[in-house]
């Protein structure tokens, strides 16, 4: 009698649950999932959260297929030449190919006292820890959020549409993924809010205390509550695992999203790195990456040479509170157009896009590999081949420009 093939995913997010739930293609297929907490976090929508007009996070019954086994639990370490996966608990779980998908998170804050008293908010746990702090403040009391990419606006607008005073220290530039036209659409927009925008030279955090935040340009701003939003990171997972990653701290792999140390190891989401030239973080290249993934272990497991990765972006989009946004259309590289669509229309586009997401995970838990969501990205520069067994298996990518980040 033939025994399952045993698939676990490392990582509950939007690669991971993409990858698990294209993994039931095959009946001879057992996929595990490993996840922290027992809820799905829509983590575009945790800023709703901190703002108290979305709760983010959804049962996985809604987005995983009934296949799939979850397993709530923290993964210590993966024991690569044992093929297990080694729990906190004490616990392992073994495995014949496993799916790294742990996702990003805030990163470790350089500036002097940001990890003392800022607030930071890339994880649910995060977000749960700054919701209280905003209660316990005054209406009135400064609000101060650090970092003007786009999770850094969307808080500010969040809050400031609350009711809330709202400083948005966003550094050099506001918005710098977007185009011009996009950003003075953001500024007019956090305008109307009431948030004061400090951007600049004279706009970079030198230290944060327990009510000011300290800028380059010597000025001090009161500050009740700090949010930092300032750079993601990845978990340290991979390396601690002895698994070769990016300077970051991502899975370094080849261009099918296959470990350079082991083929049967392969990386999807935030926390992979193909060739060393990983693609923005973000929930538009995690639902395409992790079904890519999976199937690189498929065609494994069927005898037949893995696919290279392809991912096309299309759109950034960004909430300016309940009634405004922008999406801001892009090339299949991530490269900007002058294009984008503000006001009520772009916050629509950014709600419709937040609820088809759960939608198109649990499209694919129904209907595994019936469709395929992304438009093909262009060719990437040469990749890396790998040192170990996956290096045979790889094909070679032609060469071409370097996707724009």
């Amino acid at each position: 009698m033939n025994r399952n093939t045993e698939v676990v995913v490392v990582g509950g997010g939007y690669a991971g649950v993409m990858a698990a739930n294209r993994l039931t293609l095959r009946d001879d297929v057992r996929v595990t999932l490993v996840n922290p907490r027992e809820v799905f976090v829509e983590r575009i929508r945790l800023h709703q959260r901190v703002g108290g007009t979305h709760e983010a996070v959804r049962d996985y019954r809604e987005v995983l297929a009934e296949g799939v086994r979850l397993l709530v639990g923290t993964v210590d370490r993966i024991d690569a030449a044992g093929r297990t996966v080694v729990l906190a608990d004490g616990g392992s779980v073994g495995y014949d190919h496993l799916v790294y998908a742990v996702g990003s998170g805030s990163a470790e804050p350089r500036v002097p006292g940001a990890a003392e008293y800022a607030y930071p908010m890339g994880g649910l746990e995060e977000a749960e820890r700054l919701r209280p702090a905003l209660d316990a403040a005054a209406r009135t009391a400064p609000v101060t959020v650090v970092g003007g990419g786009v999770t850094g606006i969307e808080t500010a607008a969040e809050l400031a549409e609350a009711g809330r005073a709202v400083t948005l220290v966003a550094g050099r530039v506001l918005g710098p993924s977007l185009h011009p036209r996009a950003r003075r659409t953001v500024a007019r927009r956090l305008g109307r809010l009431g948030v004061r925008v400090l951007d600049g030279p004279e706009a970079v955090v030198t230290a944060v205390t327990r009510d000011s935040v300290r800028l380059s340009g010597g000025r001090e701003l009161p500050s009740a509550v700090t949010v930092w939003t300032a750079g993601f990171g990845v978990p340290d997972l991979a390396a601690r695992s002895g698994l070769t990653t990016d300077a970051l701290g991502r899975l370094l792999t080849d261009e099918t999203l296959t470990s350079v140390d082991d083929d049967r190891i392969v990386a999807a989401g935030d926390s992979a790195a193909p060739s060393g030239l990983p693609f923005r973080m973000s929930c538009q290249a995690a639902v395409q990456l992790g079904p890519q993934a999976a199937r690189t272990v498929l065609s494994r497991l069927a005898g037949e040479r893995p696919a290279p990765v392809s991912v096309g972006f299309v759109a950034q989009c960004l909430s300016l509170g309940r009634h405004a946004g922008v999406f801001q259309l892009t090339h299949k590289d991530d490269t900007v157009r002058a294009v984008s669509v503000g006001g009520r229309t772009g916050a629509g586009l950014k709600e419709f896009i937040c609820r088809g997401i759960p939608w198109q995970l649990a499209y694919e838990a129904r209907k595994p590999g019936v469709r395929t969501w992304w438009a093909k990205g262009q060719e990437r520069r040469e990749p890396v081949r790998g040192t170990g067994p996956a290096a045979s298996a790889t094909p070679a990518a032609p060469a071409g420009p370097a996707a724009g980040r």
